[in-house]
């Protein structure tokens, strides 16, 4: 585990707590996997040694943004068959 890979998972989450991103967004900025961003942010090993208080505040997001993700998914479905319709 280089320190390059300390600074990844500081700048992943940190860019999640500043933008209130979810998983996808910050896959998407930083051109990885939201499976890459879920482990490197959420592993005990990971984060949680490098800085706890940063870890605590991306774990209240992703909490929020996971209970939160029927409605989005409701919302989005809408969207897309609110679209297919107009033609």
């Amino acid at each position: 585990r280089g320190l390059g890979d300390v600074y990844k998972r500081q700048e992943i989450a940190n860019y999640i707590v500043e933008n209130n991103t979810t998983v996808r967004q910050a896959a998407k900025r930083f051109g990885i996997s939201k499976s890459t961003v879920h482990k490197d942010i959420t592993d005990a090993d990971r984060l949680l040694r490098i800085d706890p208080d940063l870890a605590a505040q991306t774990r209240k997001i992703l909490d929020v943004n996971k209970s939160e993700r029927h409605i989005r998914g409701g919302l989005a479905t809408k969207e897309k068959y609110a679209h297919s319709h107009d033609k």
